[in-house]
């Protein structure tokens, strides 16, 4: 597959899910955050493109070779909802667009936060 960068992972996330998800993706810090709904489901960086998952979701995809919690910076502390997308999934539409959609129904089942108003 290739290529780590934001844009490409975005291209290939679009490519994957087609039009059974409505995506929107908006930048954050040098990388991109992908919505679902209005919700964060996957980060998209230089480190590559991880999705946000439930704790069986979580579980199955550490099991594939080259999944790992996502760190932006090697001496960072692992995410504990996030997981980095292997090269073999990246590369397959089919199980691309599998992990996205778990992802999605994962942020679309959690509560709505609350925003904070600020003061006038």
């Amino acid at each position: 597959m290739g290529g780590t960068e934001p844009a490409v992972l975005r291209a290939r996330l679009e490519k994957a899910a087609g039009a059974s998800l409505e995506l929107a993706f908006r930048p954050m810090f040098g990388g991109m955050m992908g919505y679902v709904g209005g919700r964060p489901f996957a980060s998209l960086s230089d480190v590559g493109l991880a999705f946000k998952l439930s704790a069986k979701d979580r579980a199955a995809l550490l099991e594939v070779p080259g999944a790992a919690p996502l760190r932006y910076e090697p001496n960072s502390p692992p995410s504990a909802q996030y997981v980095t997308v292997p090269e073999q999934i990246l590369g397959d539409d089919s199980a691309l667009a599998d992990w996205a959609h778990r992802s999605a129904r994962h942020v679309e089942s959690l509560p709505v936060k609350a925003r904070k108003r600020r003061p006038a």
